[in-house]
């Protein structure tokens, strides 16, 4: 049971989510695009809810669940990068924004507050991906995994939403469902948010990670900006 935190952020002027396992539930696509290996291999077929917790991983994440491969196994990259292109193919084919995204993303709008993505994945997934979905038409910057020389857990890719924002990280709510996202926010000087509708990974307790709340769905963090 996840525990109840709240908080109310006040002076935010611009919320920055993470995308995958916050805004989009890109879960089944990723796990396509892995368990298409499997089955060129002659290996059985694994059920969606068998990749859906790591789906945040990414590729480490999803080749530990088909194939128990870790990044120090010898053929990993080899792996990673057949996985990274059966995934290019179908980015948007099964991916959506999670009920609640479009209508909390109009409401801020309606606040006149300015929004925009903050993920580790790489502008080569990314970029076509969020163009091809009309829901981030409106978002104001979208800095990539590979946009600045740090990821996530580290806060510069947060300082470079800011920066191309015009706006302190103290003006800036930052929202995401894994334990470094908290991390990074915290560290740039952000409010947190963590997100339980996400994939939360294995074994994840959100009481440690530090945020300042935890939502359930996305329109409650409409009730925690003032």
């Amino acid at each position: 049971m996840v525990r109840e935190l709240k908080h109310v952020f006040s002076g935010i002027e611009a919320v920055l989510f993470d995308l995958d396992g916050t805004l989009i539930d890109s879960a089944p696509d990723l796990g396509a695009a892995v368990d298409k290996m499997r089955t060129d291999r002659g290996m059985p077929a694994l059920k969606l809810d068998a990749y859906r917790p790591m789906a945040g991983a990414g590729a480490r994440g999803m080749l530990g669940v088909a194939f128990d491969m870790k990044p120090e196994h010898s053929e990993y990259d080899d792996f990673r990068e057949e996985f990274f292109r059966n995934y290019e193919k179908s980015l948007t084919q099964r991916t959506r924004a999670f009920d609640g995204v479009a209508n909390l993303i109009e409401q801020l709008l309606g606040r006149d507050l300015v929004w925009g993505v903050v993920t580790n994945k790489a502008a080569r997934f990314t970029e076509p991906l969020t163009r091809a979905m009309p829901l981030f038409d409106t978002a104001r910057t979208i800095v990539c995994g590979d946009t600045t020389p740090h990821a996530k857990p580290h806060p510069e890719p947060l300082f470079e939403a800011s920066r191309r924002l015009g706006l302190l990280p103290g003006n800036c709510l930052y929202v995401g469902d894994d334990e470094r996202d908290i991390l990074a926010g915290r560290a740039a000087g952000m409010g947190t948010v963590a997100a339980t509708y996400g994939y939360l990974g294995q074994k994840s307790d959100i009481s440690a990670w530090g945020a300042h709340a935890v939502i359930n769905s996305p329109v409650e963090l409409l009730q925690l900006l003032k």
